[in-house]
């Protein structure tokens, strides 16, 4: 036996879709939709008049027999044009409701249906229960379903014995059972049909919500960590720029040499944040051509970065313990950005007059950073109240690593910065 892949399957229907004869139906059927939506009474209306024209205007033409066809004869009573009317309307007219109220639909043209076999006429318009039994199973309660079936077969047996004339009662039960439930069963196709339709469609509507939330949740993530690199960046050489000019201005009458010094390394200190910059946007912009491209700081760039610092005025004494650079390098980076943001702080808040300690040391699974300044000279040297984004940054940073921060003032004066990184080696990064 020969397996039949779902691939095979796509690959078979994919031509027919593409049809044109396809193509027109599904456009027929999605304005016949779409007008059903508008004016639902028409398909109703539209369903009584093919009743009345197929079934309805035949039971006015007369036979020649006393049956409605050739073979043994079966009696039927023949109504009189008003009572044949009256039974047709009562029959053919609550089809009209078969959508909003099918049990309402099917009780009238049941009873009607038992009177008219009761008086024992013939009428075609008796398909209308057929249509209402199909209505009951696309748009009814399914609880009441078993009740409308039984008292279908109820109104079958009657039906059965009256044509047994012509053939065995158990021949005519089986073909009348067999059409109400091919009936049903066609109810229950269009309905699960449409239940998986209408599935499909709130299904379409949630991934697309979804998607646009992960776009959105995307685009928030991006811009929060852009921000946060922007603001190490950015932030840490405008604080060394602004002292460096400062000390400059304050040194240039009394000593022209150091306040050419604080010109040049201000110049430095610019372009160092202009290229970072540049570097940022290009990526940012997805420039056709590649952008220029440095390494990613690592812990090895802290001695420089604390060099630059030291320039704008504070003194800053740096020490390292430990295995460092065997360290992953997003977890370099990382300690790289918590310890720039750290002293730009000490520079902000305490000034060019504090002296700022920092120590790096790999302690088993863990790295511990510690920054510490001595406060503004003649004050406290703390930050101002109130967290800034520069100390949330760093705490979002440390917590990528399962880190923790902490800040504040110490008992004998100034403010430490303390973070504890875990450098087990783990799958991936952020850096």
């Amino acid at each position: 036996m020969r397996e039949v892949r779902t691939d095979d399957t796509a690959e078979a229907v994919l031509p027919l879709l593409g049809h044109p004869l396809f193509t027109r139906v599904a456009r027929i059927g999605r304005r016949l939709r779409r007008a059903d939506r508008d004016h639902p009474w028409l398909l109703d209306a539209a369903v009584v008049a093919v009743v009345v024209l197929l079934f309805g205007v035949p039971d006015f033409v007369r036979w020649d027999g006393d049956g409605p066809g050739d073979g043994p004869p079966i009696t039927f009573v023949q109504l009189p044009t008003v009572a044949m009317l009256a039974m047709q309307a009562g029959l053919i007219l609550p089809l009209l409701w078969r959508r909003r109220a099918p049990y309402a639909a099917f009780a009238v043209i049941a009873a009607v249906f038992l009177l008219q076999w009761t008086l024992g006429a013939f009428l075609r318009a008796d398909v209308a229960l057929l249509v209402a039994l199909y209505s009951v199973t696309l748009h009814g309660r399914f609880r009441y379903l078993p009740w409308a079936c039984a008292a279908a077969a109820g109104l079958l047996v009657p039906v059965a014995v009256r044509v047994s004339a012509v053939v065995s009662v158990w021949g005519a039960l089986f073909f009348l059972v067999g059409t109400a439930t091919a009936a049903v069963a066609l109810g229950f196709a269009v309905r699960i049909r449409r239940a998986q339709l209408a599935n499909l469609r709130d299904r379409a509507l949630r991934l697309e919500i979804e998607r646009d939330q992960r776009s959105k949740l995307a685009a928030v993530t991006e811009r929060t960590r852009v921000a946060r690199e922007m603001h190490d960046i950015i932030g840490h050489n405008l604080s060394v720029i602004i002292t460096l000019a400062d000390g400059g201005a304050y040194a240039a009458e009394a000593t022209p040499e150091r306040s050419r010094e604080a010109l040049r390394l201000v110049g430095e200190a610019g372009r160092q944040a202009l290229g970072e910059l540049r570097r940022m946007l290009g990526v940012l912009r997805e420039q056709a051509t590649a952008p220029e491209l440095h390494p990613q700081p690592r812990i090895a760039d802290i001695e420089a970065l604390c060099g630059r610092l030291g320039a704008a005025g504070p003194e800053v004494v740096y020490r390292s313990g430990g295995e460092l650079e065997s360290l992953d390098h997003a977890v370099q980076l990382m300690a790289y950005r918590i310890v720039q943001e750290a002293l730009t702080n000490s520079l902000k808040h305490a000034g060019s007059g504090t002296r700022i300690q920092v120590a790096l040391t790999v302690e088993g699974a863990q790295l511990r950073i510690h920054v510490h300044d001595t406060g503004r000279p003649g004050g406290t040297g703390e930050p101002s109240p109130g967290e800034g984004h520069g100390l949330a940054g760093m705490r979002e940073r440390a917590a990528l690593y399962g880190g923790t921060v902490t800040a504040g003032p110490e008992p004998g004066g100034g403010w430490s910065v303390r973070a504890v990184l875990d450098v087990t080696p783990i799958s991936g990064g952020a850096a």
